[in-house]
């Protein structure tokens, strides 16, 4: 178990060790080999890794499953790949707690000055070539059953790191990794760092989800949030409030934001002025995920702090309506409804502890009321006490 957890978190810090250099790294895991690195817009990983954690340190062994199985695990993913004999191959790592003993061919396949491809190579063959041990044979076989070309260009690109740290050690280099510096809040950061990074690990390992890699950017954007969560940095404004064309507000003529409002009998001036709130909170929110200054979850966290606030106000207005009650008087509440509900929604920052422009929360709060219903959408919001029995007979285009 803990060398699954140890992929999990060694995913993590690599990602971060990178996203120094190239923010635009991606990793995933599992598709190809235990972690994966690749650019945006490429299908082809640069780097394949095998993660291996030993509680004992020792000696990696020279004919021990830990190498060659990921060594069999290389050539089936180089097959994929279609670059065993030509084109650009991935660097092809083993990260294992254990240590490379000199004199060995695994000792002559780190990184620096005592590297040695050729004397690695005749190593392994000799090793490959051999009877024993049993539990190797069939991945040995692979590595022999390769043209002399092909053997030479896959030990060509693989590189021991031996002396990886310890699962008991990452957390403190992680945390150097993302430059969280020591203080009274240095814990709680890194635990909500690694929290959601288990959510996307899940997501990354169950091939029902859509997600196939988490991006430096997602990571650098969620550091900064959890940062910032104690930091109290304000969301950057980048959107220019101002009035909308008749253009504009025409092309929402047929969305249920707008029949949201109708139901209620707000005259085209007001829904205007409202439209205004949504029609440019949802430009901000789209350029917040799109330059990675908030995440998905921290924006879905906050539309339900507003879901919270709306139904509160939603509740005790509606109290006094019963079955009876006037037509007339049925909008008059749902006017105060939606009154209330902007008040409170002005207030309530996206980041909690910062501040965030008024609008921001009177826009998302018409988006949450302009999405369509479902019989699995138990935080819908609207206005009028009757407002899921209109939804149901309103003709909304799905997907808006």
């Amino acid at each position: 178990m803990t060398g699954y957890l140890y992929q999990c978190e060694l995913a993590l810090l690599e990602l971060a060790e990178r996203s120094w250099d190239d923010i635009t790294v991606e990793v995933r895991m599992e598709i190809l080999d235990d972690i994966e690195f690749l650019y945006e817009d490429t299908d082809d990983p640069f780097v394949l890794l095998q993660s291996k954690h030993r509680e004992q340190a020792g000696r990696l062994s020279e004919t021990g499953k830990d190498f060659w199985r990921s060594v069999a695990s290389w050539i089936d993913a180089l097959t994929v790949l279609g670059c065993l004999s030509a084109g650009t191959m991935p660097l092809l790592r083993l990260a294992t707690t254990q240590v490379a003993a000199e004199g060995t061919f695994l000792h002559q396949l780190r990184a620096g000055a005592e590297r040695s491809v050729a004397d690695a190579l005749a190593g392994m063959e000799a090793v490959a070539q051999a009877d024993e041990p049993g539990n190797t044979a069939k991945d040995r076989k692979k590595f022999t059953d390769l043209t002399p070309a092909q053997r030479y260009r896959l030990v060509a690109a693989i590189e021991i790191h031996d002396a990886s740290p310890l699962m008991s050690d990452l957390d403190s280099k992680l945390t150097r990794t993302l430059g969280i510096r020591p203080g009274q809040h240095a814990q709680a950061i890194l635990d909500d760092i690694k929290g959601w990074w288990y959510g996307m690990a899940v997501e990354l390992l169950d091939r029902n989800q859509t997600r196939a890699s988490v991006t430096a950017r997602e990571l650098q954007c969620r550091l900064e949030e959890a940062l910032d969560q104690y930091a109290r940095k304000n969301l950057p404004i980048t959107e220019t409030l101002r009035r909308l064309t008749a253009a504009e507000i025409a092309a929402y003529k047929d969305d249920l934001v707008v029949a949201q409002m109708q139901w209620i009998g707000l005259k085209d001036r007001t829904i205007a002025t409202h439209l205004r709130d949504y029609h440019h909170a949802r430009a901000q929110r789209s350029a917040w995920l799109r330059d990675f200054t908030i995440t998905e979850q921290a924006l879905a966290d906050y539309e339900r702090r507003l879901w919270d606030e709306w139904d509160h106000v939603f509740t005790r207005h509606t109290d006094t309506v019963e079955d009876d009650t006037p037509a007339a008087e049925r909008k008059a509440v749902g006017k105060r409804v939606l009154d209330d509900t902007m008040d409170k929604a002005a207030g309530l920052p996206a980041r909690p502890g910062s501040t965030t422009e008024s609008w921001i929360g009177r826009g998302t709060m018409h988006s949450l009321a302009g999405r369509p219903q479902s019989t699995d959408n138990d935080e819908s919001v609207g206005w009028h006490p009757d407002y899921p029995d209109l939804c149901q007979n309103h003709n909304e285009p799905q997907g808006q």
